[in-house]
């Protein structure tokens, strides 16, 4: 009962961080600080020719010690780097979270949602696939607004229903209570709109600078989660409505008039559209119309994002984008040094490892 009082004490208290200063010339220099000490790409190539064991030790040796430290204790290899990474991104956009007052700290709590989306869906995979609860805390990241503890609990539940059950004085549970323990990638995609639009609706007054920003940063998120979308939905030969029914509402570039357009289109005439937008830049080098996997395509599409924030972050130093432009970049990282230690545990090849990675 604790954690849903502290849900509705923060939703509460919204207001009062907008009313604050945001004080972001300060911010701005914690968060360059923090963007140093984040790995450089010359040390992905050297982490590949790492063991396990020989990871562990190296990230021991980085910003992950506390996490390491702390959570070598009750897990090995693997494991233990998987919660790690997922520990070490709790408490750097907690600290954020901390350091950040007014409009930043609204932003950023919103913006941090998404992990709350994150844990459900994971928790309610798990169920849905008969998973251990070992192996839904592994992939638990408590940087939204429950805390690890509940969500564990909630991972230790007997069934979906009474993980939903536990939803009940949140904006989640109706959503929640339309799964039937059937079909749940619906419920999931759901999930993931209903996140983007009460974003979107948080800023829907973005007349100061900042929201404008945000919206932008925002807008772009969208753009590329719908393309990868459209890419993998039209290599499979999905139906229309299907793919309509995935799409998200409110792109900067490729709004759902766009989008209707690009439905009727073949695979091959989808691709040469493209080249009117601004992200073509980014993945044409990649996009062909037999490629057989499309993990070119969609690294490149994470490329897009990271260059644009990076853009935003250059022309507005003194704004909410270099915040963002840090979260993207500290998010890009776990997942690269979670895409060589999952790879590693696999006996993947070094040159699949290296596809996949986003330097």
């Amino acid at each position: 009962m604790g954690l849903l009082q502290n849900f509705r004490d923060k939703k509460k208290s919204n207001s009062a961080y907008i009313k604050g200063s945001s004080n972001y010339a300060y911010l701005a220099t914690r968060v360059r600080a923090m963007k140093s000490k984040l790995l450089p790409k010359e040390t992905y190539p050297r982490l590949m020719n790492m063991e396990i064991d020989e990871i562990i030790r190296f990230i021991e040796e980085s910003e992950y010690k506390q996490d390491v430290d702390e959570l070598a204790r009750d897990y090995e290899g693997v494991d233990l780097i998987e919660h790690a990474l997922n520990r070490n991104l709790a408490v750097t956009f907690t600290k954020l979270i901390n350091i950040s007052e007014g409009e930043s700290n609204y932003l950023i709590r919103e913006y941090l949602k998404k992990y709350d989306i994150w844990n459900i869906k994971s928790i309610l995979r798990g169920k849905y696939c008969n998973a251990s609860v070992h192996e839904i805390k592994e992939v638990l990241v408590s940087a939204g607004q429950f805390s690890y503890t509940f969500l564990s609990e909630l991972a230790a539940k007997e069934s979906y229903g009474d993980v939903i059950s536990a939803f009940e004085d949140t904006k989640y549970f109706q959503l929640l209570s339309e799964y039937d323990g059937t079909r749940l990638y619906v419920t999931e995609n759901k999930l993931d709109k209903m996140y983007y639009a009460d974003l979107l609706d948080a800023m829907r007054d973005p007349r100061a600078k900042e929201r404008k920003l945000f919206v932008k940063f925002i807008r772009t998120e969208i753009d590329v989660k719908n393309l990868n979308s459209l890419f993998r939905l039209k290599k499979a030969g999905a139906d229309q409505d299907i793919i309509m029914d995935l799409v998200i509402d409110g792109g900067l570039e490729l709004g759902m008039d766009d989008i209707k357009k690009l439905l009727p289109l073949s695979f091959n005439e989808f691709i040469q559209s493209l080249d009117k937008y601004s992200i073509w830049e980014d993945i044409s080098e990649t996009v062909k119309p037999d490629m057989e996997s499309l993990i070119s395509v969609e690294t490149n599409l994470v490329k897009h994002s990271l260059k644009s924030a990076a853009r935003l972050s250059h022309a507005y130093p003194l704004s909410i984008v270099p915040i963002m432009d840090y979260i993207v970049n500290k998010e890009n990282e776990v997942n690269n040094l979670r895409i060589i230690t999952r790879g590693k545990a696999v006996n993947l090849s070094d040159a699949i490892i290296k596809d996949q990675l986003v330097l």
